[in-house]
């Protein structure tokens, strides 16, 4: 990210109102992907039984990292369309419309994409044993 903003900070250029969230996350992807590095964060739950329900949240870390754990898995078996339309709106939050600037599709594309996406991801879930999945 320090790599994208020092992009705009140097090359100052233009973005059109409303417009900054979707170019930022655009310049992002495309650096993402020329540096293609990949790290994963350290997280040891030795840290976490120090604390006084340390047992309880230990039990919560762990059923969380599972849920996370399928939800990946389940992602990246999708249509890479599709997870990547998926991402922008649920855990990016942007909008269809930014969706579309950012992916170079219209906003109709994206409704059918999401929409498709979501179905996928509901029977991938299935699959895998998550029936009470709220898309």
């Amino acid at each position: 990210m320090l790599d994208v903003f020092a992009y705009l900070f140097t090359k100052k250029p233009k973005i059109r109102d409303g417009g900054f969230k979707a170019y930022l996350y655009k310049a992002a992807r495309h650096m993402a992907l020329r540096h293609k590095s990949k790290r994963k964060p350290l997280f040891s739950l030795d840290t976490l039984t120090g604390e006084p329900d340390g047992r309880l949240l230990v039990e919560e870390v762990i059923r969380t990292e599972e849920r996370n754990r399928v939800l990946h898995f389940c992602m990246d078996e999708m249509n890479p369309d599709y997870r990547e339309v998926l991402y922008l709106t649920y855990f990016e939050d942007m909008s269809y419309a930014q969706a579309a600037e950012v992916t170079g599709k219209t906003v109709k594309q994206i409704t059918n994409m999401v929409y498709r996406g979501k179905k996928s991801l509901r029977r991938l879930l299935e699959l895998e044993g998550i029936t009470n999945a709220e898309l």
